[in-house]
């Protein structure tokens, strides 16, 4: 049984400066890298280093980015024989900066992202009676998303989404097939119309957003820990303890501890406190794929409570 993941796949070039740019300004910085990135792409290398066999479905173009990125995924145990190569457009690129205290910025070029299609759901179909799990986020084409939740729905395979980006009209029948929706408190704000910053207003969220047709609605509210709101119970859990260095794929590294955590048969509410310290290690390291939790960091840090 493995983990499906169907989603976006970057390479992620960094700039670090001691604030975030103001519209119009050019603000020097004092250190660049390039990493792996790309929220799909982040959340099968994150399952893979918890040790749970892992698949990814996506496309790279026919650059040194996406022959890069591919042999990235494999050298962390990712699965890639369902990622396809588009040879006539570039891999997805997202321009990032990050401030002294953590904060970014991001700016994605899609690329062979925007190009996900009959392919990768041809795969997808014939992986799901093997998966235990899918998960997909918004950065690949709305109408490819529609149609792998149905696959999925009609296999019984749960469904997480991260609706990062955020995308303007999205269906009201995409909803109900989703399982588990993993939003931080800015994406919760966007999808809902009004601000997110507390559980309050993550409650109130989360209760909309279940009216919506979403069994379980997870907001990540950084500092403040998570809104967990299942069919039977809404509680806050709260944050682990974590000093921040860059929060990147904080919230990637919080999807695939979930779902490792669910492969092993937690509950919910466990399954997020993993998630939370799963979130805490990332922040603590710089880059996205680079700073995702190895299974020994997380054992030794659950061990401690």
């Amino acid at each position: 049984m493995t983990v499906l993941v169907l989603g976006s796949i970057n390479m992620d070039l960094v700039v670090k400066t001691p604030r975030l740019p103001k519209a119009g300004e050019t603000l020097i910085g004092h250190e660049f890298f390039s990493a792996f990135g790309g929220k799909g792409a982040n959340q099968a290398v994150a399952i893979a280093r918890l040790g749970v066999p892992v698949d990814f479905i996506g496309q790279v173009g026919g650059d040194d980015f996406g022959q890069t990125l591919s042999i990235a995924l494999t050298a962390a145990g990712v699965g890639t024989q369902g990622l396809g190569v588009n040879p006539d457009v570039n891999s997805g690129v997202a321009s990032i900066v990050v401030s002294a205290t953590g904060e970014n910025t991001i700016a994605c070029a899609a690329g062979a992202n925007a190009t996900v299609g009959a392919a990768e759901l041809a795969y997808l179909a014939a992986q799901l009676p093997t998966a235990q799990w899918l998960l997909m986020d918004l950065g690949i084409p709305l109408g490819v998303i529609q149609a792998a939740i149905a696959q999925a729905n009609a296999a019984q395979v749960p469904v997480l989404l991260d609706p990062a980006p955020v995308i303007e009209s999205i269906p009201a029948d995409l909803w109900p097939g989703v399982t588990v929706l993993t939003p931080n408190e800015v994406e919760a704000g966007q999808l809902v119309g009004f601000p997110v910053t507390d559980a309050t207003t993550a409650a109130e969220a989360a209760t909309i957003i279940q009216g919506w047709g979403v069994k379980t609605v997870l907001i990540t509210l950084g500092a403040q820990g998570v809104w967990c709101a299942t069919p039977d119970e809404a509680i806050l859990v709260p944050p682990y303890p974590a000093t921040v260095v860059d929060t990147v794929a904080a919230g990637d590294a919080f999807n695939g501890a979930f779902i490792a955590a669910q492969v092993a048969g937690k509950s919910i509410p466990e399954a997020v406190r993993w998630g939370t310290v799963a979130g805490a290690l990332a922040v603590g390291k710089a880059g996205a794929q680079p700073s995702l939790p190895s299974q020994a960091a997380m054992i030794a840090q659950l061990a401690n409570g």
